[in-house]
């Protein structure tokens, strides 16, 4: 059986023909590394929000075998914590991640819970309405080698 090919999309002020691990002093959602989405308008959204040009890289992903993958269908009190341990500098092991996103306004629902000013039951509350999103990190330089660039739309 052939592998599935998914096609993935990174938002950004320049072309991004060969992908790298970002390492930064800011925590995201999953760690470090190089953060792409399924959804075309997301990354458009990331895309728009960078100062200078707007430009969207569009990748091939196959999954490949033997990398460490964790995958998480929707928000859980498991995504949570992962998020909030990430977010805190806390690291992984793994080559993949792939989620839902934590946007602005659910990030300060993340740091509202991390800081003890909500409740676990509070923040599922605030946040079950909220639109769908995803995100994929490439966490190692093995993960990024499940990637091929395709071509860059500039917006």
């Amino acid at each position: 059986m052939p592998e599935e090919i998914l096609t993935i999309y990174h938002g950004s002020n320049v072309a991004v023909e060969q992908p790298q691990i970002i390492v930064s002093g800011f925590y995201k959602d999953f760690g470090y590394g190089f953060y792409c989405t399924k959804f075309e308008k997301q990354a458009q959204k990331w895309a728009l929000t960078r100062r200078g040009d707007s430009i969207v890289s569009i990748y091939n992903y196959t999954c490949q075998k033997g990398l460490k993958v964790l995958s998480f269908e929707k928000m859980t009190d498991e995504w949570l914590d992962f998020v909030v341990n990430c977010r805190r500098g806390i690291s992984h092991d793994y080559d993949i991640v792939e989620g839902p996103m934590a946007d602005d306004q659910i990030w300060d629902y993340v740091e509202d819970f991390m800081e003890g000013s909500i409740t676990r039951e509070a923040f599922w509350v605030l946040v079950k309405f909220k639109y769908p999103t995803h995100q994929i990190v490439f966490c190692t330089e093995q993960a990024l080698q499940s990637i091929q660039y395709v071509k860059s739309i500039s917006l």
